[in-house]
């Protein structure tokens, strides 16, 4: 197979597929829907809340799937001591950023299900890293730690509607906001706009959250630092950063949350986080980190496009020698170039060269190369 001849979506797919096979994930297979149920209850827990919906044959009422990760958590049971690992590649049918209309988009991501440890969490981050890089080497893994931002919180002592306000603010990075609810609640905003402002590789944020006092011996310091330095040492470390504007909802999510961007997107393409409350809110007793790479963001790559359908077009006729035919077309296609053979140019076409077969061979009647 010539990978080159693939969409960008469908060469992604191939090499994430093969780089989490190589890591022990087990490719995970599902149902193209769930019952509307398992969505309305998580509706905060998902990219877009527009699901569509059908009435089964026993009078359910069913949902095209809209996210992978309910549906694993809910088909699959806790595994004491152990962790399960699981890839995917599934279509969700949702609204697509892109088009603001409703699409079926190629979804491909890990989940990682158990007993969560430093090293699951090393792990999905490093793998969170090679994804974006199999797609561009021109990226940036941004990383979050949700319980740091619980803690500053937390030593503000404020009130649960200035907390969620504040949880709004620090996701669009308004400091001015902050600044407002603060002194509306007389706290004091200071640490928590250093918190925010901060943005950059783990060097230079790490000492900046070793002057935050309530945070400084936390153990989500300590891994922070412990993973970020591994991802460090092994290549990552001029690709990562340390951005707590990264905020999922705090309802589901808990710990490490991060995003994953490529020059020449404006939106994240990666997106993923521990979520121990979605599994505890689901009845699981264990632990959960996974991710998702939204695949339909490739389309806005500003990568330079094939300018053409097909690299040759052959005209021909019914006084052509078949023989002649086959060899000019095997002449092209040998080495990885695309060819279609035609009795008239079809209509809309692009090609690099239009070639007409006569009894002297292949003449060259047009070259846009």
């Amino acid at each position: 197979m010539n990978i080159d001849s693939l969409k960008s979506d469908e060469q992604a797919i191939l090499s994430l597929r093969s780089l989490y096979s190589r890591y022990g994930y087990l490719q995970y297979k599902m149902s193209k829907f769930e019952e509307y149920d398992l969505y309305v209850r998580n509706k905060d827990f998902l990219v877009s809340d527009n699901i569509i919906t059908f009435t089964d044959t026993d009078g359910k009422l069913m949902a095209l799937k809209p996210d992978v990760t309910l549906s694993i958590i809910k088909n699959t049971k806790d595994m004491p001591g152990c962790v399960h690992k699981v890839y995917y590649n599934e279509n969700v049918y949702r609204v697509s950023k892109g088009t603001n209309s409703y699409k079926e988009i190629m979804q491909t991501g890990l989940e990682c299900m158990g007993d969560i440890d430093d090293y699951c969490i090393y792990e999905m981050l490093m793998l969170a890293s090679r994804s974006l890089d199999t797609i561009s080497s021109d990226y940036v893994l941004d990383i979050s730690h949700l319980d740091i931002v619980s803690a500053v919180i937390d030593s503000m002592e404020v009130s649960d509607k200035a907390r969620r306000e504040l949880l709004l603010c620090i996701g669009e990075k308004n400091i001015h906001g902050i600044s407002d609810i603060c002194q509306r609640e007389a706290a004091d905003a200071a640490e928590l706009k250093k918190l925010v402002s901060t943005y950059g590789s783990p060097e230079k944020v790490i000492p900046m959250l070793e002057s935050i006092e309530c945070v400084k011996n936390s153990a989500a310091l300590s891994s922070l630092k412990k993973i970020t330095n591994l991802l460090s040492e092994n290549g990552f470390g001029d690709k990562i950063r340390i951005d707590f504007s990264v905020i999922n909802h705090m309802g589901y999510y808990n710990g490490f949350v991060f995003k994953g961007f490529i020059n020449g997107v404006s939106s994240g393409i990666l997106s993923g986080g521990q979520y121990d409350r979605l599994m505890h809110k689901m009845g699981r007793s264990s632990g959960a980190i996974g991710f998702a790479v939204y695949l339909d963001m490739l389309e806005r790559l500003t990568k330079a496009e094939d300018a053409y359908d097909v690299d040759a077009v052959i005209l021909y006729d019914d006084s052509s020698d078949l023989k002649a035919l086959n060899d000019a077309v095997r002449l092209f296609t040998i080495d990885g170039r695309s060819v279609t053979v035609q009795k008239q140019v079809p209509e809309k076409i692009k090609y690099r060269q239009l070639l007409r077969l006569n009894e002297r061979g292949v003449e060259i009647i047009e070259n846009n190369a």
